[in-house]
């Protein structure tokens, strides 16, 4: 039973039974009701709340009988059940009799009941076999002597609760109760009541049988609390006497508070002084804390109604937010940045091993004035990734900013506040967002910046990447200096090229080539294959892969450097799975390369060579792309004409020039050749690249393009199992080129055993696994002529 929060103690009388009659007498047993923290004391009404169906019950059954409870404080260290009942041990022995007058029934299912105590009243025997108490009683009388001495200490506890009404400004209803009242006992009781006293101390006065006694105890505690109302009231009144210079700037501030909401600026004011208190109280640096005052000062004379005020609260704002003074502690373990990076990566041993060199000078060093990194590679080989691993690794906040289609230098440094909703460049917002001023910055796709009008972004990334400059970059919205030489910067980009010269400079490039088909199964086993079971909600007793599952899936399904494509084709195969298990038509399922085509469908991707017809003039070479090396078949036709060269295929300048250079060597070297040399101004030859819509260029087709044309002219077909790269000169040397690994992987993943490679390349060879490398015959090749010799040779058995 809880008491009302907004319950008075009151004085209540009863007009049906004259509980004071001598020949009133209670039943034998009457339920128990436990009051929790609160003593109900004779002569006092309240009206209570009742949630607990047991005291529901009991209340219900009182009101069809009697009327009659018996209601005892519950001990403070005993709890009540789920269902509100309580052990008699539980309750004190000293209780009172109380009297139902009114019931009603919340819509909430409470109870809401107005009790009054008549008696005082002692428990003796407990039943506890039914929903609720029930106890035998006997009422304790609560006699006094009408004499002078009672009659003196009621006069003295008056006009001592007349004080306290003063003082502690309670209700003058209850002073005039007091008054009115002839019996000691309900006098104390009332008066008890209104001294806020522990429970144990209440529940002593309850238990006092002797009438003065009791009313020197309620003496006693009414004269502490007066003690404690005059010194509460002294010390409100030396307060109040030592007005100082704050107080009355407190008095001047509510004038200009009550001139303001004459305005309608009132709500301005609350705002401000919530802004100053958070200036004070933010760690800001010198010049920004100045600055912010400065500001703060203006926006108080500027009203609320104005656009302006709205721009320089924005602003203070800004300047709040930011985490000037607040860093991360890195954590430099070596072993554990090891740990992480194997856990999260698949081979890549050459990077691990340049990032825990990074890890390990920065450690000695302990500032990051060092190189830049930049993850240059094709999609899909974890670069970004690398960098999640290695701010987890040395726990830093991570924070990804995609470069990719950025034309404005504004996105990097921000606009200047006389632009209307100017805002902070990508680098300010990105360090509010990570809350500290030491995370680690990816700057993903900076190979994909661009120029127009509106300014330079790699020029304004100059700065933001210089440890000698970003100390103090300037933000044109913030226009303080903010230093970003705590900030770890890592970059990526696809094309190398295509990074600015000067932006270059200041990183390091760490190059990501193609995973082999053994790496890419790998990946899969340990972490693709989890991911997707888990996105689908699938697990491994469901699903399951063969390693020849997983190489189909690799060689038939997907034609890329990384392994996301490979990764949707797994999700394509849950998918299905997932299917299945839901329609309740299989509850496991093992993925084979016989079923894989049930879930993927046909295949994709077959054997190029294969589907050619082989003849004169076709040859396999080799490119690199951003998604990986790639075949590159270049077919040459001759027909009658004046000694034309047509070239298609959506060649660029250079694989153009690549084209007539190649011509060239050939007619100047015709007779070595064995070729007719009037036979050029007879003929005119087309030379075409597949995969017309695709873009290509470079030097590095010149070695095919011109074993073509010596094909072609000669009338010689050229091997199958052959595939070769390299520029040429005019004098026919060979050139070395890029993209050795991807180019190499390429022709292994189409089966091709003999590969012609630039002699200045073979350094290359040592990058290339060696799984890769097995049953696969590398000639490495300085002129042109060396070339022909080995593709026109006949295949050794």
């Amino acid at each position: 039973m809880k008491k009302n929060e907004n319950s008075k103690a009151t004085a209540i009388t009863h007009d049906k039974i004259d509980f004071e009659s001598e020949n009133f007498s209670i039943p034998s047993i009457l339920p128990v009701m436990p009051l929790h923290g609160f003593v109900f004391f004779p002569g006092m009404g309240f009206p209570l709340q009742i949630a607990h169906e047991s005291s529901k019950k009991l209340i219900d059954d009182a009101i069809l009988h009697e009327r009659m409870i018996i209601m005892v404080a519950t001990k403070p260290d005993k709890a009540p059940d789920d269902d509100g009942k309580i052990s008699p041990s539980s309750l004190y022995s000293i209780g009172t009799l109380g009297y139902i007058h009114k019931l009603m029934k919340g819509k909430d299912g409470a109870f809401h009941v107005l009790i009054s105590a008549v008696k005082k009243i002692k428990l003796l025997e407990s039943d506890e076999t039914e929903q609720y108490l029930k106890a035998t009683s006997e009422i304790i009388e609560m006699k006094f002597e009408d004499d002078q001495e009672t009659e003196a200490m009621m006069l003295n506890l008056r006009s001592q609760f007349e004080k306290m009404t003063e003082l502690a400004n309670l209700p003058k209803e209850l002073e005039l109760t007091i008054m009115s009242m002839k019996n000691p006992f309900y006098i104390s009781y009332l008066i008890t009541s209104q001294l806020n006293l522990p429970l144990e101390e209440e529940q002593k006065i309850l238990e006092i049988e002797s009438c003065k006694k009791l009313m020197i105890k309620v003496t006693i505690e009414l004269n502490k609390k007066l003690d404690t109302l005059v010194v509460s009231k002294e010390i409100q009144k030396s307060i109040k006497e030592e007005t100082d210079e704050k107080q009355k700037e407190y008095f001047l501030r509510q004038q200009l508070k009550a001139i303001r909401k004459e305005l309608g600026e009132e709500d301005s004011n609350v705002e401000l002084d919530d802004l100053k208190l958070k200036i004070s109280e933010a760690k800001l640096t010198d010049e920004a804390r100045k600055t912010a005052e400065k500001e703060m000062n203006r926006l108080n004379r500027i009203p609320s109604s104005s656009s302006e005020y709205t721009v320089v609260r924005t602003y203070i704002d800004w300047i709040l937010e930011l985490p000037w003074m607040t860093t991360t502690r890195d954590s430099l373990n070596l072993d554990k940045a090891q740990k992480i990076l194997d856990t999260d990566h698949y081979g890549l041993e050459k990077i691990k091993k340049r990032i825990i060199e990074f890890l390990a000078v920065l450690k000695l060093k302990k500032d990051l004035h060092g190189p830049i990194l930049c993850f240059v590679g094709p999609p899909g080989v974890g670069k970004t990734s690398l960098g999640q691993s290695i701010a987890r690794a040395i726990n830093k906040n991570f924070i990804r900013i995609s470069l990719g289609g950025i034309r404005d230098e504004a996105e990097i440094r921000g606009h200047r506040r006389t632009y209307v909703g100017s805002l902070p460049g990508r680098i300010i917002q990105s360090l509010k967002k990570a809350g500290s001023a030491n995370p680690l910055f990816m700057l993903d796709e900076i190979d994909k910046l661009g120029a127009d009008f509106r300014g330079d972004p790699s020029s304004a990334l100059l700065e933001v990447l210089d440890p000698e400059q970003n100390f103090s970059f300037a933000d044109h919205y913030l226009e303080i200096p903010f230093d970003l030489s705590k900030v770890m910067f890592i970059t990526t980009a696809n094309y190398i090229e295509n990074i600015p010269g000067p932006l270059r400079d200041r990183m390091e490039i760490i190059e990501l080539s193609s995973y082999t088909e053994d790496e890419k199964v790998m990946i899969a086993k340990r972490h693709l294959v989890k991911k997707q079971l888990k996105g689908h909600a699938l697990t491994s007793k469901n699903l399951k892969f063969s390693d020849e599952a997983l190489h189909s899936i690799i060689r038939s399904y997907t034609r890329e450097a990384g392994v996301r494509n490979l990764e949707r084709e797994l999700g394509a195969v849950c998918r299905g799975v997932a299917t299945k298990i839901a329609k309740g038509e299989q509850e496991a399922v093992r993925i084979t390369g016989k079923n894989l085509e049930e879930y993927l469908g046909p295949v994709r991707f077959l054997n190029e060579s294969a589907a050619r017809n082989w003849g004169p003039g076709l040859v396999t070479g080799l490119a690199w792309t951003p998604v990986g090396g790639v075949l590159l078949f270049i077919e040459a036709v001759k027909m009658k004409g004046k000694g034309g060269l047509i070239l298609t295929g959506k060649l660029g300048d250079v694989m153009k020039e690549s084209a007539t250079a190649g011509l060239t060597y050939i007619r100047s070297n015709a007779k070595r050749l064995k070729i007719d040399e009037d036979e050029f101004s007879q003929i005119d030859i087309h030379v075409h690249v597949p995969e017309g819509g695709t873009p290509k260029d470079g030097p590095s087709a010149g070695v095919a393009i011109i074993t073509a044309l010596v094909s072609l002219l000669t009338n010689k077909p050229i091997r199958k199992d052959v595939a070769m790269t390299g520029e040429i000169t005019l004098r026919g040397d060979v050139l070395p080129v890029g993209g050795i690994k991807e180019k190499v992987l390429a022709a292994v993943r189409a089966d091709i055993k003999e590969i012609l490679i630039p002699f200045n390349n073979k350094k290359d060879i040592v990058d290339i696994p060696d799984h890769a490398k097995e049953g696969v015959t590398f000639h490495f090749v300085q002129e042109i002529s060396d070339v022909l010799k080995i593709v026109f040779a006949k295949k050794k058995k």
